[in-house]
C-alpha cells in the first residue's frame, strides 16, 4: 500500500507577516521581563568574580607568608650552625701556637659573627614582612565579608525576581518556539539577525505615518502600497527591518491579547 504525502499549502505573505508580528510580540514581552531584572544578573556576577579575585589574594599572600616562614627558619638553622662554630673557634683559640693561627680563628669568629648579624636582619624582614601580608589578609577578609554580603542580598533579590517571572518565560518562550516552524527558514533567519542587532529588539516595525516604525525614514508611496497589499515582505532600505502596516498589526495584537 502506498504512502500518502501530505502536501503543504505555501503561507501567504500576510500569514507569514501576521506570524513574525506574532513571534516579535512575545519577544518583546520576554525581553520586558528579563528588563525587569535589570542588571542584577550582571551585578551578581560581577560580586561573585570580585569575592572570587579577593579569596585568590588571600591564597596567593598565605603563600608567600609560608615562603617567608621557611626562609626564617632556614636563617635560625644558619645562625644555630655559626654559633656551633663560633663557640668552637673559640675552644680553639685557648689551644692556639702563634699569632697566625690567632688572627685567622679571630677572623673567623668575626665573619660568623657577621653572617648571623645578617641572618638576625633578614629574619626581621621576613616578620616585617609575615606581619604586613597578614593585616593585608585581614583587611582582605573585611572586605570578603562585606562583598559576600551585598552579593547574598542581590542574588536573593535576582532568586526572587526570576521565580516571580520564570513561568511566564518560560510560557512565552514556548509559545515562540512553537511559531517558528511556520516561517520559512530564510525570513527566520533575517527576522532573528535584524532582531539581536537591533538596540530595542525589534525585528519587524509598524509603518508608522508613511514612516519605518524602527528608524523613522519615509517610506516612499509605492512601497507603501506594497506593504498594505502583503503582496512581499518588504524590508526597511535604511534598517533592515521588515515592515508591518497598522492594521494587519492591529489585528495581530487583538489575537494574542485574546489568548493571554
Amino acid at each position: 500500500m502506498a504512502t500518502e504525502h501530505k502536501i503543504e499549502t505555501p503561507r501567504s505573505v500576510e500569514d507569514r507577516l501576521k506570524t513574525l508580528y506574532k513571534l516579535q510580540l512575545l519577544h518583546s514581552d520576554i525581553r520586558r521581563i528579563r528588563a525587569i531584572r535589570g542588571e542584577l544578573p550582571q551585578e551578581v556576577k560581577d560580586l561573585s568574580d570580585t569575592v572570587k579575585g579577593l579569596n585568590s589574594r588571600i591564597e596567593r599572600f598565605q603563600a608567600e607568608i609560608e615562603d617567608l616562614k621557611a626562609k626564617r627558619v632556614d636563617e635560625q638553622n644558619k645562625i644555630e650552625n655559626k654559633k656551633l662554630l663560633i663557640d668552637r673557634y673559640r675552644q680553639q683559640l685557648d689551644n692556639v701556637r702563634n699569632n697566625h693561627e690567632f688572627d685567622n680563628l679571630t677572623k673567623e669568629i668575626e665573619y660568623e659573627s657577621l653572617e648571623i648579624q645578617l641572618s638576625e636582619k633578614n629574619i626581621n624582614d621576613y616578620e616585617r614582612q609575615i606581619d604586613n601580608l597578614n593585616a593585608e589578609i585581614t583587611n582582605i577578609e573585611a572586605m570578603i565579608e562585606d562583598q559576600t554580603h551585598l552579593l547574598e542580598e542581590k542574588k536573593a533579590d535576582l532568586d526572587n525576581l526570576v521565580s516571580e517571572t520564570r513561568s511566564e518565560e518560560e510560557s512565552l518562550l514556548g509559545r515562540a518556539k512553537e511559531l517558528e516552524p511556520a516561517i520559512d527558514d530564510r525570513t527566520l533567519t533575517a527576522f532573528k539577525r535584524i532582531r539581536d542587532k537591533a538596540h530595542n529588539g525589534l525585528g519587524i516595525v509598524i509603518v508608522d505615518r508613511n514612516a519605518c516604525g524602527g528608524c523613522f525614514n519615509r517610506i516612499p508611496p509605492q512601497k507603501q502600497i506594497e506593504i498594505k497589499t502583503h503582496k512581499k515582505v518588504i524590508v526597511c532600505e535604511y534598517c533592515g527591518r521588515i515592515m508591518i502596516d497598522p492594521e494587519l498589526a492591529a489585528a495581530v495584537q487583538e489575537e494574542v491579547a485574546k489568548e493571554k
